[in-house]
């Protein structure tokens, strides 16, 4: 085999080890989807009846297994205390929310199943990713 082919061969392999590395299951054609679609929240006991109205209403977010991420029940949100119910996917992506007066949640890249954090929001822009490919997988929603 000639130094040019060793190289082709060496290219191909190395592209191909990058591109399974990237792994999951891709369904939506690679594709990822960050929605913010209004949902009415579970009543966790606050007293809130539902909506995105502060105190007690729970938004469901959810990632993977393709590449996807979402966070349900953010539009038109307002400031109070919420909780952030994950279903979690894969263990290949994680579900990381930040924002203002320090809210930074996130399930761990390894674990799958579902997670709850108890969130207080304040007015500003708040960000959810998965870490290990948050250029594909984001998404963000604004608190009034």
């Amino acid at each position: 085999m000639n130094r040019r082919h060793l190289t082709l061969a060496i290219l191909l392999l190395v592209l191909g080890l990058a591109l399974a590395g990237c792994g999951g299951d891709d369904d939506d054609g690679g594709e990822a989807a960050a929605t913010t679609e209004a949902t009415t929240g579970g009543d966790t006991g606050g007293g809130d009846t539902g909506g995105t109205a502060g105190g007690g209403t729970t938004l469901n977010g959810s990632v993977g297994p393709g590449f996807t991420i979402s966070l349900d029940g953010t539009d038109g949100i307002t400031a109070g205390g919420y909780t952030i119910a994950v279903n979690d996917q894969s263990s290949e992506h994680n579900f990381h929310l930040t924002g203002p007066g320090g809210v930074d949640v996130a399930t761990d890249v390894s674990d799958e199943g579902e997670e709850s954090f108890d969130v207080t929001l304040e007015p500003g822009e708040y960000t959810f990713v998965c870490d290990p490919h948050a250029s594909q997988m984001n998404g963000s929603f604004t608190v009034g």
